[in-house]
């Protein structure tokens, strides 16, 4: 019996261990909960703007590994045409429109903040869960398809294509389970690793370039031969041109990394004299983070379409093809032998692996930030461990259904950063609006057409990628729903504050038995406040002589989870003490000022209702949409969940 009783003591505290390491952090965050649109300021003092800027290049020249070849299967022989047009959007669009975005949201925020903060109630939490999903799929595929197009480029490389032959899958998994498994452990020093893998990275595409280049203007049958084909095929320049614009929207991929440049600002160093309330630094510099990356991808993105589209043949760049998610990797080792392509095979795989880490790094920042807030999210949500599992089983679940193609997530992944810069552009376009800019107004609403354009026919020729999406965001709803129904009954009032009115009336009525009457103020005139005094006596024999103060909830935004509660006393008709508070709902103000006053006095207060008429269903629905509904029990619900001690509990009274 003992040894049995050993090895149960045993199994449940290694059970705690385990759970108390997997929640490391969860308390932090919840007694300091975030505000609707701050992020923690990262505990160093910031990096130099470069330096942060290979942060989010990580995600954005990585695109490189892949995005040469998917511009050549899209346009074909018009590649480096359709890619000029890519980087006029990229210059001319994206990086105006985050440019301003970094001017809004100069804490990380993102167009979304900027979008919640035009919306309230329930409309604008079901727009940013919406966006939300468009935003998990930009992520997710982020780790999804770069983890598979570095398994490619394992695969594929001379010296191990037959030992991994028709492997991809298990070595795309693989990887997905090693940045998930990193991620479990603690992911530290991001920034340094980062300048290491883009210097390399960038480094070694420099020589393929400019080898790639002086192979094209050696070999001069080569433009020939392309310009040639480009004439047979369209014809004119016009047609070229036309056929350019309207193949540019496969192309979109190249467009990836902003959001991410905007949500690494705080690691930004400003200048001394920033303040929170203006970090004039800060914005500058990301500003500078965000032109140097925009501008460092444009040039590579047009000189990698051009060398690849005239060296590689068709033929390869189609699924099966050498080139096919590595056409870059297929010109280092054609031209610059085995030993150089392995090390940017390994290069390569390095980096977009890292890409994985950025995009798993945005979601761990981005869902707290939003879903606890909203009541949205199971309570371990604000732990970090058990949302890296989340989204690592997410990522192998969207592995497995894609069989870790590359260009078969490409759309997908497209459809993600769409949605997100054609709301950024919106965003900009309203807050132009606002500032009375009719210049940038016109600007940025030009731009939010083309990126709707863009998106539009993307998500026709590819509707996978709204699917995806779309299974994304209806998960995202399903699960905030019903979460916010399990967290219904949960005390969330994060702080209590009274006015000197208020907190006289608590430290009178503290010497008697503290009695107050929950009142929902109609006409606010002096009938109406005798009349409910004479009615609680009534229904609960009390004598003539008991003190009472009203409490009277206005709700808001019932659609608000969490949020402080400020008491303000008035005395009204020259007799009648009331306290009035302003709350997403009423049963939670209610209790949280019983306990309140409970702990601020040391007395257990009493509070009366008068029973609501209706169906018992239809006034819970008005308590979880609108914050009403039958308060009484909800009132009592609350404080029995938030003090199990039923001796200290405060006394509810229903007549």
């Amino acid at each position: 019996m003992a040894t049995t009783d050993h090895a149960r003591t045993r199994g449940t505290t290694g059970t705690s261990r385990l759970r108390a390491w997997m929640l490391e952090g969860l308390s932090d965050m919840g007694k300091t909960p975030q505000s609707s649109h701050a992020l923690p300021e990262p505990v160093h003092q910031g990096q130099r703007w470069w330096r942060v800027m290979c942060l989010t290049g990580v995600d954005y020249f990585s695109t490189l590994g892949y995005q040469p070849g998917i511009a050549a299967l899209a346009a074909g022989l018009l590649s480096p045409i359709a890619t000029i047009v890519l980087v006029i959007v990229t210059l001319a669009g994206a990086l105006p429109v985050y440019r301003r975005v970094a001017e809004e949201s100069p804490r990380g925020e993102g167009s979304i903040a900027m979008l919640e903060r035009l919306l309230s109630f329930w409309k604008g939490k079901l727009f940013v869960l919406t966006l939300l999903g468009f935003a998990a799929t930009d992520f997710l595929i982020t780790i999804t398809l770069s983890a598979a197009d570095a398994s490619t480029h394992l695969v594929e490389n001379p010296h191990l294509t037959s030992t991994l032959h028709d492997q991809q899958m298990l070595i795309t998994l693989i990887l997905v389970a090693l940045l998930g498994a990193v991620f479990l452990k603690g992911f530290l020093e991001a920034i340094g690793v980062a300048v290491v893998l883009v210097g390399i990275y960038l480094a070694l595409n420099v020589v393929v370039v400019v080898v790639g280049l002086w192979h094209v203007a050696t070999a001069e049958h080569v433009i020939t031969d392309w310009t040639s084909a480009l004439t047979t095929e369209h014809g004119n320049v016009f047609a070229m041109v036309g056929v350019a614009l309207l193949v540019f929207p496969k192309l979109a991929l190249g467009l990836s990394g902003f959001e991410t440049g905007v949500a690494v600002m705080p690691h930004v160093q400003g200048d001394a004299t920033d303040t929170d309330a203006k970090p004039a630094g800060r914005i500058r510099d990301t500003k500078k983070l965000l032109t140097t990356a925009a501008v460092i991808m444009s040039v590579f993105l047009i000189f990698t379409s051009f060398i690849t589209t005239l060296l590689i043949p068709e033929q390869e760049f189609k699924s099966g093809g050498q080139a096919n998610g590595r056409a870059l990797a297929y010109l280092a080792h054609e031209y610059l032998g085995g030993a150089f392509g392995t090390v940017y095979d390994v290069s390569t795989i390095a980096i977009l692996w890292f890409a994985g880490a950025s995009a798993m790094a945005g979601l761990l920042n981005l869902m707290p930030r939003y879903l606890p807030r909203y009541g949205m999210a199971p309570h371990w949500a604000r732990a970090v461990r058990p949302m890296v599992i989340v989204f690592t089983l997410v990522a192998f679940l969207v592995t497995w259904i894609f069989n870790a193609d590359v260009d078969a997530q490409g759309g997908a992944y497209a459809t993600g950063v769409l949605v997100l810069i054609s709301s950024a552009a919106i965003a900009v376009t309203i807050a132009a609006r606002k500032a009375g800019q009719r210049n940038w107004t016109i600007a940025f609403a030009v731009i939010s057409a083309v990126f709707l354009y863009t998106t539009v026919v993307n998500v026709i020729e590819r509707p996978d990628g709204v699917k995806i999406g779309a299974c994304f965001i209806a998960g995202i709803i399903l699960v905030s729903l019903l979460s916010r129904l399990a967290r219904a009954f949960e005390l969330r009032v994060t702080s209590v504050s009274l006015d000197d009115m208020a907190d006289r009336f608590v430290r009178d009525i503290a010497s008697r038995r503290i009695r107050f009457i929950a009142n929902e103020p109609d006409n606010r005139d002096k009938a109406e406040y005798r009349e409910k005094i004479e009615q609680i006596r009534a229904d609960n024999d009390l004598p003539a002589q008991e003190d009472f103060v009203f409490v009277e909830v206005t709700v808001l935004d019932p659609s608000e989870f969490e949020a402080g509660l400020t008491v303000r006393g008035e005395v009204l008709h020259g007799r009648y003490r009331v306290l009035t508070l302003e709350s997403s709902s009423i049963p939670n103000a209610l209790a949280a000022l019983l306990l309140y006053v409970r702990d601020r006095t040391g007395c257990t207060p009493h509070i009366y209702f008068e029973w609501t008429e209706g169906d018992p269903f239809t006034n819970f629905l008005r308590f979880f949409l609108f914050g009403q509904g039958e308060v009484a029990p909800v009132t009592r619900e609350v404080l029995r969940e938030a003090e199990p001690d039923r001796a200290r509990r405060p006394r509810v009274h229903v007549g």
